[in-house]
């Protein structure tokens, strides 16, 4: 499989959907829904081939460093464009398509490492549940960062340009805690899994992704609960979900990257 034309094409769909998403956030094109939907949809089937053949190569269901952030962007991107069919998220992909596209890039250069399958359906739970929960919580972190954005403007009284195009604000707010409340159940069902199913969690090489995920656990609980009882929300919420997410970016990828990448070439 050529995998670089197709990453390309797919890089140059996810830019060409990204790009009209954002010129319609900038008021300076109409909103074409469908277009943005119809060119996502075409890069993420390329990047799901790409994604395909190289967990061939590795010829494990465990994915390695590289091919797991192809496969877990592929499958946020997967997960917006079902959601910007209920919700009023499809402006996430002006953040998340150019994301992905410079993965996919970066992830068919990368090393691949080779190693027995030892995928059990308990495993497969777990990695499964993992991603999701990655997935989903990616899509909450842009969400945020959008909901930051429009937040500071209005409290500086610029409501013009980008913030002009976002849905209200407390729509933008509910939509952010409904995904978080998603990626939460994805993220205990992984966690609960991995303990139940893991020989041990504790380990020396899962240490780290052990108590990091507990502590992204640990602040987004934090954020959930404070939000139904103390009425959290606003900038708040945005630092709670950014730093929550920033700590499972390094739950999920922190060990693979420094034992695949880093030590690999030492």
């Amino acid at each position: 499989m050529q995998a670089l034309p197709l990453a390309l094409l797919a890089f140059v769909f996810y830019l060409a959907a990204a790009s009209w998403q954002g010129l319609t956030l900038l008021r300076r094109v109409a909103p074409r829904d469908l277009l943005v939907r119809g060119f996502g949809t075409l890069a993420v089937a390329l990047h799901l081939v790409v994604a395909g053949g190289l967990l061939g190569l590795e010829g494990s269901l465990l994915p390695g460093f590289s091919t797991s952030a192809v496969l877990v962007t592929a499958l946020a991107v997967v997960m917006l464009l079902g959601t910007s069919l209920f919700k009023p998220v499809l402006n996430i992909a002006t953040a998340l398509f150019p994301f992905a596209g410079v993965v996919l890039l970066l992830g068919i250069e990368m090393p691949t490492p080779t190693g027995d399958d030892g995928m059990t359906p308990g495993i497969a739970l777990h990695a499964v549940s993992s991603a999701l929960a990655f997935a989903v919580l990616a899509i909450a972190a842009i969400q945020a960062a959008l909901v930051g954005v429009q937040n500071q403007a209005l409290r500086h009284h610029k409501i013009r340009g980008v913030v002009q195009s976002l849905p209200p604000l407390t729509t933008m707010e509910r939509v952010l805690f409904e995904m978080i409340w998603v990626g939460m159940g994805f993220l205990t069902l992984s966690i609960a899994s991995g303990f139940v199913f893991l020989e041990d969690m504790f380990a020396q090489h899962l240490v780290h992704k052990t108590v990091l995920s507990l502590l992204a656990w640990l602040t987004f609980a934090t954020l959930l609960l404070c939000h139904h009882r103390l009425g959290w929300r606003g900038m708040r919420a945005v630092r709670w979900t950014l730093g929550g997410y920033i700590v499972l970016l390094l739950a999920y990828f922190g060990s693979k990257f420094v034992l695949e990448v880093l030590l690999a070439h030492n």
